[in-house]
């Protein structure tokens, strides 16, 4: 859909570079707002896809109680035993910002994905409501 003024809107959110260069970092329908932060799936995704025992992982905003959204991160391991929900939260504490912490950490054999391999996030918060 165009603009007034000539953009396009794909739904894209990017970071513009000093020099002038655009990175694209997200859908704006994946984005979690937590106690009104932006948080992008894959800031948190890149940090538990570095621990060693996660092969992949995929992260989701969820209803928290307090009206909002929480973070929440589903993870296949890579091997036995899979990391515990607490070594996710650990290794997550040390690398991000507290709001980006996920509050849920799910072990799944097998993140669903579309037949492109595109995550299906809506299939993820249906496992987690």
């Amino acid at each position: 859909v165009m603009t007034e003024d000539g953009f396009l809107r794909t739904g894209d959110m990017a970071v513009m570079s000093e020099d002038g260069f655009f990175k694209i970092v997200d859908r704006k329908k994946d984005m979690i707002l937590v106690s009104g932060f932006n948080v992008y799936p894959n800031e948190v995704e890149e940090i538990v896809a570095a621990m060693p025992a996660v092969r992949e992982c995929a992260c989701v905003g969820i209803p928290d109680k307090s009206g909002g959204e929480a973070v929440a991160v589903f993870v296949v391991p890579c091997g036995q035993p899979p990391p515990g929900e607490e070594a996710v939260i650990a290794w997550c504490r040390g690398r991000l910002t507290a709001y980006k912490v996920p509050r849920k950490v799910t072990i799944i054999d097998e993140i669903p994905k579309s037949n492109v391999g595109k995550i299906l996030r809506r299939e993820l918060r249906e496992m987690q409501i």
